[in-house]
């Protein structure tokens, strides 16, 4: 099987509902990205960071995978695929996607705030019991904190998303911007022979050699045109 290694950002689950963060009405229109996403942040006022990531994990129990999402998991009938994304919902896995490296955290895990990237102290929260309170505590006695990259903070993953981006076959970027590092980077691994699909409706800088085929469409529609070009 052909490795199909997919990057996808915000713009992937914008169609499901979850809010962006960067767009006109995201999220940083609404909070302070100093206040809730960075370790600053979270040295100020944890309270008010893990009520933020309460209401996200709120937010996030209320949608669905978007069509999009759905088309990517069906690939792994004829593809190896192995899907880097930004994002830090679980859509893709409720859509069925087995193979998924997290860059910027999970959203339903919390760990410890005093060692965040030890799995000995990294939990997935239940369904039914979704909210941190103050004073809930990791295996390791420090204040459980959402287990998210913030800004300033190292991308534990990211060496690994590089390597999976260096064995693609078909590489696939869906609803990202391509700004933010070092997530944007990642195109400089993929072969040199290897074709780059990128599915955004809206024009994206490219600073690459690569031939770009841009889709310009939403993740839903952009993931039907690009199963029926890599078809043809």
């Amino acid at each position: 099987m052909k490795n199909l290694v997919v990057l996808t950002g915000a713009g992937m689950s914008a169609e499901s509902g979850i809010s962006t963060f960067r767009d006109s009405g995201g999220l940083w229109d609404t909070y302070n990205v100093e206040d809730v996403a960075t370790p600053e942040g979270w040295a100020r006022d944890q309270k008010l960071v893990t009520e933020f990531y309460n209401i996200r994990r709120r937010e996030l129990q209320q949608v669905k995978p978007c069509r999009g999402h759905e088309l990517l998991a069906s690939l792994e009938s004829q593809f190896n695929v192995e899907i880097i994304t930004q994002n830090v919902d679980n859509l893709h896995e409720r859509a069925g996607s087995t193979k998924v490296c997290h860059l910027h955290g999970e959203l339903m895990k919390v760990c410890s705030s005093r060692d965040p990237n030890n799995p000995r102290y990294i939990e997935t929260l239940p369904p039914d019991h979704l909210e941190v309170k103050m004073g809930d505590l990791a295996k390791d006695g420090s204040q459980l904190r959402p287990f998210i990259v913030w800004f300033g903070e190292a991308v534990p993953n990211i060496e690994r998303a590089a390597e999976l981006s260096s064995k693609a076959d078909i590489y696939l970027i869906i609803g990202t911007s391509l700004n933010v590092y070092p997530a944007a980077g990642l195109i400089h691994y993929v072969p040199e022979d290897c074709p780059i699909y990128l599915i955004d409706p809206k024009p994206v800088q490219w600073n690459s050699t690569h031939r770009l085929n841009h889709i310009m469409k939403g993740a839903s529609e952009g993931m039907e045109e690009f199963i029926r070009l890599i078809k043809d």
